[in-house]
């Protein structure tokens, strides 16, 4: 220890934290006490269930801190139709695939984490207590299913739009008509814009889309009504004058079909660039009176949950959502099990979001897990049978220095790394 003091004062990264820790190992490999089995082994710490960019960013915070973590792909991504991915710094402007694959290619440096495609069916507790689960998966071709144990889970299954069954919203959905202003709505810029959705979404995405369009019609597709009316009104006040002000025309006439007159590039531009043009051009048509001609669409339609293995495993659903507790690092309601990304309940949508979701869990896991492991350390030292032994410690004295240590190492409240009191 004397050595050890004496490099602490030379070198900074011998904290006291790190101080604590060779403390409580000292005394506790002093003491030479038995220990009893471990809790049941598994195949990984963690198990990742999507491989978009939530999933991704979840693997490499584990993977700095060498977890051994499997990550399970089904290939189904919501931006999978998008031309280009944007507003992810030092990637705007590339293709969904692209992104996916550099990550892919970077991670797969990472000794302790393993990459695999195919499709989660199930999961299921392995005990009453939850300290590892069972995950069944089928393989890319659907007729090979495998089963491996995890103890903790991350589910990062994403959504997946419910389109109209319009002629010509699907077959352009991502390409023309998009849900997201940031995503997509700069390479539309004072070009003539459509609002596909119903009467109550039309002030929103007003207010979304005014500096980057002025030219701007309203699809309501036969929901003025009363009812629509009323419920728009509860959005926002004064919303009819609202629109007036902006010069926006609600077109209330059914939608029969949208036709794509002209694709938005033609090839041609640099692809280096983060944004480029699109220049597309759609015709709608309608059960009664002339055509309308738009240059792209910002469509409202809701949307689900892509997979059910969360719901089914007991997570609960808050508004269509993955319940997911911010302050407990998107732990579920079920002990053990995380939600990130599109698919949990803090109702943002975006790549960024993914991203800081994905890295937010890896760290609460991470440390999840280590705690869980030192209380199971500490619980499993026994007091020796000679009392007079002078390097024995006690189990108290033990807890005692686990009690500090914790106070040490956990921080501050506020601070990410704070994962509450020490419980005995």
């Amino acid at each position: 220890m004397a050595w050890v003091q004496k490099q602490a004062i030379q070198h900074p990264l011998l904290s006291p934290r790190w101080l604590a820790l060779s403390a409580i190992a000292a005394a506790v490999s002093g003491a030479a006490l038995p220990r009893t089995d471990g809790p049941p082994a598994t195949d990984f710490d963690a198990v990742i269930v999507g491989g978009g960019p939530a999933g991704l960013a979840a693997l490499s915070g584990l993977a700095r801190v060498r977890r051994k973590v499997l990550l399970i792909d089904s290939g189904e991504y919501r931006n999978a139709p998008t031309r280009h991915m944007h507003d992810v710094l030092g990637f705007d402007g590339v293709t969904p695939a692209y992104f996916r694959w550099a990550a892919r290619q970077q991670l797969s440096h990472y000794t302790t984490v393993t990459m695999i495609n195919g499709t989660v069916v199930k999961i299921r507790p392995a005990n009453e207590q939850n300290t590892h689960f069972i995950v069944s998966s089928l393989n890319p071709q659907g007729t090979t299913e495998t089963n491996i144990t995890a103890r903790k889970i991350v589910l990062a299954t994403g959504l997946r739009d419910i389109l109209p069954s319009t002629p010509g919203i699907r077959e352009n959905w991502g390409q023309g008509i998009f849900w997201c202003p940031w995503c997509d709505g700069h390479e539309h810029a004072d070009q003539p814009l459509g609002l596909l959705g119903s009467l109550d979404n039309v002030p929103a995405a007003v207010r979304e889309m005014l500096t980057l369009n002025k030219d701007i019609i309203a699809l309501v597709n036969g929901t003025d009504t009363p009812e629509f009316r009323n419920l728009t009104e509860t959005k926002q006040a004064n919303w009819q004058k609202y629109l007036q002000i902006h010069n926006v025309r609600v077109d209330n006439r059914t939608i029969t079909r949208i036709t794509r007159l002209r694709n938005g590039t033609d090839g041609t531009e640099d692809p280096s660039l983060p944004t480029v043009a699109e220049h597309d051009l759609f015709r709608v048509e309608f059960s009664e009176g002339d055509p309308v001609d738009r240059a792209a669409f910002l469509a409202a339609f809701p949307s689900e949950q892509t997979s059910k293995v969360g719901e089914e495993m007991g997570v609960q659903l808050w508004g269509g959502r993955l319940a997911a507790n911010a302050s407990a690092g998107l732990m579920t309601n079920v002990p053990g099990v995380y939600a990130v990304g599109d698919a949990n309940s803090d109702n943002t949508t975006n790549v960024p979001h993914a991203l800081f979701s994905g890295k937010r869990t890896a760290v609460f896991l991470h440390v999840r897990l280590a705690r869980e492991d030192g209380e199971r350390e500490l619980n499993e030292t026994e007091v020796s049978s000679d009392k007079a032994t002078t390097n024995a410690a006690s189990k108290r004295d033990l807890e005692h220095a686990a009690r500090s240590l914790w106070e040490t190492v956990n921080g501050e409240p506020g601070d990410i790394l704070y994962a509450g009191e020490f419980d005995q």
